[in-house]
């Protein structure tokens, strides 16, 4: 994939995952169209995050420690947001897959197991969410990966949420090929998560 096709897959995956926190903050519902492609969102995110880890020079704990900040700051919107602290948010759910890959590179079994096997059971997209994003990596760097796993991860992720609809990020990573000049803008995602979670809770407080 170009850089810049995958800063595009992830500008679409933030816009499907507005919409549908939308609809979850408001409590609006099924709403057709908008829930399906809100189911999109992470798995977009996910794959994109397992092929950028996989490239050469890539400092999984760095992303490890900056997505477990961030995802500390949002803790507290993400629980207004969803009047519920646990599930833990997802920026902690790719924290974690993150740290697992961290591990995995240094053969620290204890830390793997730690954060793949343990850890999910408190993270949004739970082992489905965490396993997606390390069997994709090990595919992309060719450590033994195999491509059923990848999709094993995505039907256990179908079965999370009830639905197959994530399966349409598989064809929409075609986009990722795309040669288009859009900048890397990491911390701008970050703050854009945290921000639009505190915007919706206010106006869920205000209007609902």
């Amino acid at each position: 994939m170009t850089s810049g096709g995958r800063e595009l897959l992830k500008w679409i995956a933030l816009v499907l995952m507005t919409g549908d926190h939308v609809l979850t903050v408001f409590g609006l519902g099924y709403v057709p169209v908008v829930s399906e492609l809100g189911r999109v969102a992470f798995p977009v995110f996910a794959l994109v995050m397992a092929y950028n880890l996989a490239q050469p020079g890539a400092d999984a704990g760095k992303s490890a420690r900056r997505l477990a900040l961030w995802g500390l700051v949002a803790t507290p919107a993400a629980t207004l947001a969803f009047g519920q602290i646990l599930p833990l948010n997802v920026l902690l759910t790719f924290a974690a897959a993150a740290g697992g890959i961290w591990a995995l590179e240094r053969r620290q079994w204890a830390l793997v197991a730690l954060l793949a096997l343990v850890a999910p059971v408190a993270l949004d997209y739970a082992w489905p969410g965490v396993w997606l994003v390390l069997t994709c990596w090990r595919w992309h760097r060719g450590q033994g990966g195999q491509p059923w796993l990848v999709w094993g991860c995505m039907g256990l992720l179908c079965l999370y949420n009830g639905n197959a609809w994530a399966l349409l990020a598989i064809p929409l990573l075609r986009l990722g090929h795309v040669d288009v000049a859009i900048p890397r803008l990491g911390r701008v995602f970050y703050g854009y998560y945290v921000g639009h979670l505190a915007a919706l809770s206010l106006g869920a407080a205000i209007l609902v």
